[in-house]
């Protein structure tokens, strides 16, 4: 039954990369392994946990004092794991509806016009710098998937082709990974370690902004001497009436960026999980709507309303998000995680081989418990360790290159991280499309970014 979940896991992986050849939605294949995964976690549930390798149900059995009957597994798995487990799904899940349901409203206002009337350029190369460093340091100040939305919405008003769109937004991805790499506040895995004491604030930012950079600017090397000729930009009616003045479109522009940039703010100062500030936000804005457009016609109002735009919300990519995150936590759950970075730890035995092989696998795997079993694994070592185990003292070498290479590893895959999964639902783009044109740069980008990391740190 063990190895039966990872089987699951693997085929329905390659149902949702060949999405388009089998003609069936990725959502649709997410929510089938990530509930099947749980299926044959329940009915193996005593075989799987007697093998010892799931922390969980070593800290539950130890806490409750349970020996393992298939009651208890049963018990630790239903009333436990799966309630925990649906619980850091919903926050990202709430997270993601708020954040796009901000933007969507943004969007129907026209408040994007501001930005994209300011953005002249037709020219491939330049347009793609200029939007490239734009998600870079959104992407540190927000975070990549708020960032990654952000974009995609903005790349509809310039880019008319959708071949084209999808590299634009493809490279958005990559962008928001590296910039969300080097902040605190720019990528859950940041944020993980921040919290959780392994890397400070200022540390992160000083040691993974150069790697990051570069991680981004080399792909951009590349395309400038490769990529060649104008985007087309959508036609414009010009007939067409417009719903919103230009103060309004000013106004829920501000709105829509401060709201998105008061949730990091409101999680530092009140300590609340970040989907609470995106539903704080998305609250006050809607109020905002609601009274400004109170006088107009009824027709108008009711293609203004946010519950109007809650209509055009990407609802299969929630479901996949849903789908794909509870197989990652069924096999984070039986230990599979657990066995893996085991297995790392004890073929590589360097740290800097370790996150290297985290950062290929956050393109396959979820980062985000790669980044828990870490550290997990690896507790923080006391300031003056030396030898090996200095690597991994506050703000040492391991958690500084393990920010690096979780954040921006899973650019590799278009699934391997919640921006490129958010570019994909938002813009349909293609997996294996993808994989051709894009994991290569992606690649490319990544081991430059490390390679200088390494040299830094042995000069």
């Amino acid at each position: 039954m063990f190895i039966l979940m990872v089987v699951v896991f693997v085929l329905g992986y390659l149902a949702i990369a060949l999405e388009h050849p089998i003609k069936v939605d990725k959502a649709a294949s997410a929510l089938i392994i990530g509930t099947l995964c749980w299926v044959v976690y329940a009915i193996g549930a005593k075989e799987i946990l007697s093998l010892d390798f799931s922390p969980a149900w070593a800290k539950f059995s130890h806490e409750h004092g349970m020996w393992l009957t298939i009651e208890a597994a049963h018990e630790f798995i239903v009333e436990f794991e799966i309630i925990h487990h649906l619980g850091e799904i919903a926050e990202i899940l709430f997270f993601l509806l708020g954040a796009m349901t901000i933007v969507e409203t943004v969007d129907q206002h026209d408040g994007f016009k501001a930005i994209t009337d300011r953005i002249k350029t037709t020219n491939k190369v330049k347009l793609l710098w200029i939007l490239s460093f734009l998600t870079f340091f959104m992407s540190a100040l927000l975070d990549n998937l708020t960032t990654t939305i952000v974009l995609v919405a903005l790349l509809r008003k310039l880019i008319d082709d959708k071949q084209t769109r999808w590299f634009f937004a493809s490279m958005v991805v990559l962008a928001a990974n590296a910039g969300g790499a080097w902040s605190p506040i720019g990528d859950v895995t940041t944020i993980m370690l921040w919290i959780g004491g392994q890397v400070t604030a200022a540390k992160i930012v000083l040691g993974v902004f150069i790697p990051s950079l570069i991680c981004m600017v080399v792909p951009l090397g590349i395309l400038s001497f490769t990529m060649k000729g104008n985007v087309t930009r959508p036609e414009v009616n010009e007939e067409e009436i417009e719903l919103t003045t230009k103060s309004e479109q000013t106004l829920l522009l501000i709105l829509g960026i401060a709201g998105l940039l008061f949730v990091p703010i409101f999680k530092t100062v009140t300590h609340l999980p970040p989907y609470m500030g995106m539903l704080l936000s998305l609250g006050f804005i809607w109020v905002v709507s609601e009274i400004i457009h109170k006088d107009k016609d009824d027709e108008i109002k009711h293609k203004l309303r946010v519950t109007a735009v809650l209509r055009k919300v990407d609802v299969p990519t929630i479901l996949f998000f849903l789908g794909i995150l509870s197989a990652v936590a069924a096999l984070q759950s039986a230990g599979h995680l657990n066995l893996l970075s085991k297995y790392l730890d004890e073929h590589l035995g360097n740290v800097f081989l370790i996150d290297l092989a985290i950062g290929v696998l956050s393109s396959i795997i979820d980062n985000v418990p790669l980044v828990a079993g870490a550290m997990g694994m690896y507790p923080i070592s006391d300031a003056g360790t030396t030898g090996y185990l200095a690597s991994f003292i506050q703000d040492g070498v391991f958690w500084e290159f393990l920010a690096y290479t979780a954040g921006t590893g899973g650019s590799m895959l278009i699934i391997g991280s919640a921006a490129g999964v958010a570019a994909m639902g938002l813009e349909k783009i293609d997996f294996i499309w993808y994989l051709k044109k894009i994991s290569w740069l992606a690649l490319v980008g990544y081991l430059a970014g490390a390679a200088f990391y390494y040299i830094e740190f042995m000069l």
